[in-house]
C-alpha cells in the first residue's frame, strides 16, 4: 500500500518523516514501531481498519486509546468502522476505501487457459479464500472474526451438491481451514506465497468468493473481485454494502443464507470503478490537503 501510494503520489509524498508535513500512520500497530517524539510539529493521519470490541481482545481498544493523544485526524474504510471509530475518539473519522490498484487486478478473458496453467480440472466448481483463518499464538485455532467456521459450514452443504467442488486457498496463517478440509475429505490446492500476478489469475478462475467474516475493516478482497469481476457473495461487512449488490450479501448469523446470495458481477465492477487507480487515490489526496491546510 505504502510503495504504490508512493509511486502514483511522487510530488506529495516524501520517505523521511522529517522532511514530511503530514505523517500518515497507516496501520494502527505500525505506531507501536515509531518514536513520538517523531509526531512533534506534524499533522498525523492514523488509518484504522476495524476495532476488535470483544472481551477476549481488549488490548486493542487500550492501544486505540493510548495512541489516540497523538492523532490529528482517522481514516477508515467502511462506513460500519466509522461508527464504531467514533465511539471512541472525539477526533475526526473520515470514510474512503481503500484503492484497488488495476496494474495489478483485472479480469482475464481466457479462464480455460488459466484453468490448464494450474492443472485444474475445467469442470471443477472453484471457491476462493485468500484471507488468514488462524490465530497468530496458535495456528490450530481459528480467527473466529474472520469466520472460517462459516466457510466451512458452506463448503461442507457445497460440496454434497456438487462433486467437483474444489478450494482455493492463498494466503499465510491458512492452517485451521486446512486441517479442517483435510478431516471433511473435501479437495482444496493451497497457494501460500502467492505472488500478486498470480493472485489476479486466482481471482480469475473462481467460480465464487466468499467473504466469511463477522467482522471485517475491508476487506480487500471485496474490491479486488469487483475489478477482476469474479463472482463474490458476503457476509454485510466493511465495505460489502457500499460495493456489492444487497442480493450478494448474507447473514454471518445464518450461513444457510448463502443459497439465497447472488452475486451480481457487473453491478460490483461498475460500483468498484471510483476506487480503481488513480481515480481511487483522489478523495486521499484531498484529504490530505484538508490536513495540511488545517
Amino acid at each position: 500500500m505504502r510503495s504504490e501510494f508512493y509511486s502514483f503520489n511522487p510530488e506529495i509524498t516524501t520517505e523521511k518523516i522529517k522532511n514530511a508535513d503530514i505523517v500518515w500512520v497507516i496501520a494502527p500497530w505500525l505506531a507501536n514501531k515509531l518514536k513520538t517524539k517523531k509526531f512533534k510539529n506534524k499533522k498525523v493521519l492514523c488509518s484504522v481498519y476495524h476495532l476488535d470490541e470483544s472481551q477476549s481482545n481488549r488490548d486493542d481498544i487500550e492501544n486505540f486509546k493510548k495512541f489516540d493523544q497523538y492523532v490529528d485526524v482517522y481514516h477508515t474504510i467502511s462506513l460500519k468502522s466509522k461508527i464504531q471509530i467514533e465511539k471512541y475518539t472525539n477526533k475526526p473519522v473520515i470514510q474512503i476505501p481503500l484503492w484497488v490498484n488495476t496494474k495489478d487486478f483485472y479480469p482475464i478473458m481466457n479462464k480455460i487457459e488459466l484453468r490448464d496453467k494450474y492443472e485444474l480440472d475445467r469442470n471443477d466448481y472453484l471457491v476462493g479464500s485468500f484471507q488468514r483463518d488462524s490465530l497468530g499464538s496458535d495456528l490450530s485455532k481459528p480467527k473466529l472474526i474472520k469466520g472460517p467456521d462459516i466457510f466451512l459450514e458452506i463448503v461442507k452443504k457445497l460440496s454434497k451438491q456438487n462433486d467437483n467442488l474444489k478450494v482455493i486457498l492463498a494466503g499465510k496463517r491458512r492452517d485451521y481451514i486446512i486441517k479442517n478440509l483435510l478431516d471433511l475429505e473435501i479437495d482444496f490446492k493451497y497457494f501460500e506465497m502467492a505472488s500478486t500476478e498470480t493472485l489476479n489469475e486466482l481471482y480469475n478462475i473462481l467460480d465464487i468468493y466468499i467473504v466469511s467474516s463477522r467482522i471485517e475493516g475491508g476487506p480487500q478482497a471485496i474490491v479486488e473481485s469487483a475489478t477482476t469481476k469474479t463472482p463474490i457473495i458476503s457476509t454485510d461487512v466493511g465495505v460489502a454494502s457500499q460495493i456489492l449488490n444487497p442480493e450478494s450479501l448474507f447473514d454471518s448469523n445464518k450461513p444457510n443464507s448463502y443459497f439465497s446470495a447472488v452475486p451480481h458481477t457487473e453491478f460490483a465492477h461498475k460500483k468498484v470503478k471510483n476506487y480503481e487507480t488513480p481515480q481511487g487515490f483522489k478523495a486521499f489526496r484531498s484529504l490530505l490537503s484538508d490536513l495540511y491546510e488545517s
